[in-house]
């Protein structure tokens, strides 16, 4: 019986360090994935805000555009 309950209390730590490791190995990843997924975002707002700024540029730059073109006209009248 001794041997028995020995052998049994051996495969329940193996069974217990397995899931230990495979707990730790799923925590590891997790925060890896949770790293990237940040990561993405801060890249995909960076993005969205040179976007931004490029359309105000052009918006800025048409609008002095129109301005001097409609100041030209107005002074050849």
């Amino acid at each position: 019986m001794s041997n028995n309950n020995q052998n049994n209390g051996n495969r329940s730590n193996k069974n217990n360090q397995q899931r230990s490791v495979s707990d730790s190995l799923k925590n590891t990843a997790g925060a890896a994935f949770q790293t990237v997924h940040s990561a993405l975002e801060t890249t995909e707002n960076i993005a969205m805000n040179v976007v931004d700024g490029t359309t105000n540029v052009v918006n800025s730059i048409t609008d002095n555009s129109n301005n001097n073109s409609n100041s030209k006209r107005n002074n050849r009248k």
